[in-house]
């Protein structure tokens, strides 16, 4: 028999250390040569970890939110004969250290022994807390129905409500020969014979406790650390839809083959075009070197919402893309991103975000930068409402349009309340005048 000590690979360039997100395996389990053994997150990539070799799981580096460093033991393996222990892998320092200020919790495995708290002990297996449900405070449901005080009779209707409400008939006060509804208002109104009334049961659900690790603690991080450093202002402004949103029914008439249109495509089109005026929106910020730089592409990040969190995918080159091929990529980015199949290079370079509630929109949202970009576009939802248009010939009349809000959010450092409401006013005019969208 030998110990195989599994140390955590290079797994991505410039990382210096990874999450355990989730075990795939428990002290005491038999695993096979290319059996899982854990999930790694680095930054937004998750990577699954396979093990070189067969045997008995002995020892585990740390619980899921732990983090473990490049070259550090990850898991023990115990072997049947003699296995070649590979050299660990060289450390690799992250190539911008200090950029994000998040703090991590204490990092397990540091040396080639995993650690636990203080000491050198192996560590035990990962535990699952479950939450204890509260002990019921009424007697269950199907046990003997409620008794009858001294021979008093009840009315079925009134019988079933008691036993709804966990009242024992035999504690309630009644005048003459029958119990009836009042008697249980009165009952219930002053407390009952004991002065307190227990209902039959409780909608309460038990407190539990979720520990924050994986995508949410990265998510929580990366949101902390935005609205820590950026100075934020939100410009709204109301968009008139409704002749985009006939020019999309049209389109989606005619497309043959291609995949239906919704109204982000059409959107993604109209912020490209209006971009290259404003050039000081499609940028990033290093606050750091005091350096912004002003992208000539459109890489536009797609707020997704998954099982495990927000994730920006991101559309690559979205400028030189049609709507019908900007629908395939959101689909394909989407998809990949709820799957957990996106790269890590689908995941990051974004210049300016979009992000979008659908049908939950709202009336106004105020979105928060994914830095180090300096802004971000959120439409809210698609309204009908009445609203005064000129006549033909002069005078008004009130017809209903498809109304919108546009949400902008801004760094402040960079971009001017000017230039932002300037640059909304331009895409109102675009978008207000769909037709534009295809002219060259």
């Amino acid at each position: 028999m030998a110990r195989f000590s599994f140390r955590l690979p290079d797994i991505g360039e410039g990382i210096s250390e990874a999450e355990i997100v989730a075990w795939h395996v428990a002290i005491g389990d038999r695993v096979e040569e290319d059996g899982r053994l854990a999930d790694m997150m680095t930054d937004k990539a998750t990577v699954e970890m396979e093990s070189p070799v067969a045997g008995t799981v002995v020892e585990l580096a740390g619980e899921p939110g732990d983090q473990v460093a490049i070259g550090a033991t990850l898991v023990v393996i115990e072997t049947e004969g003699e296995v070649v222990q590979p050299a660990a892998p060289e450390r690799v320092e992250a190539e911008n250290p200090g950029v994000e200020e998040a703090v991590n919790p204490p990092r397990h495995g540091e040396g080639d022994q995993p650690q636990a708290g203080g000491g050198g002990a192996p560590l035990d297996a990962p535990s699952a807390v479950v939450p204890q449900a509260a002990a019921p405070l009424h007697r269950p449901a199907d046990g003997p129905p409620p008794r009858e005080r001294g021979g008093a009779l009840a009315s079925p209707a009134v019988r079933a409500r008691a036993a709804d409400l966990g009242i024992d008939l035999s504690a309630v006060h009644h005048d003459g020969h029958h119990i009836r509804h009042a008697d249980l208002d009165a009952y219930l109104r002053y407390g009952g014979a004991q002065g307190y009334h227990t209902p039959n049961a409780s909608r309460a659900r038990p407190d539990e406790t979720v520990k924050v690790i994986g995508m949410r603690r990265r998510i929580a991080e990366n949101m902390a650390a935005a609205k820590r450093h950026i100075p934020h202002f939100t410009y709204v402004e109301e968009i008139d839809v409704t002749a985009l949103e006939a020019m999309r029914a049209d389109l989606n008439a005619a497309r043959g083959q291609r995949a239906k249109l919704t109204m982000l495509p059409l959107l993604i089109v109209a912020i490209c075009r209006t971009l290259p005026d404003f050039p000081m929106l499609n940028a990033r910020y290093d606050d750091e070197a005091g350096v912004v730089t002003r992208f000539g592409r459109v890489h536009l990040g797609m707020a997704a919402q998954t099982d495990a969190g927000l994730m920006v995918p991101v559309i690559r080159d979205a400028q030189d893309m049609n709507p019908w091929q900007l629908a395939g990529e959101i689909t394909r980015l989407a998809e990949a991103a709820r799957t957990g199949k996106a790269k890590s290079e689908e995941l990051s370079g974004g210049t300016i975000t979009i992000t979008s509630l659908g049908p939950l929109g709202g009336i106004a949202t105020t979105p928060v930068i994914n830095r180090p970009e300096v802004a971000i576009i959120g439409p809210n939802r698609i309204v009908e409402r009445p609203v005064f248009r000129a006549r033909v010939g002069g005078g008004e009349e009130i017809v209903k349009a498809k109304l919108m809000n546009l949400s902008i959010s801004c760094d402040h450092r960079v971009v001017d309340g000017h230039d932002a409401a300037s640059y909304v006013q331009a895409l109102k005019r675009l978008i207000e005048t769909p037709v534009l969208l295809f002219a060259d």
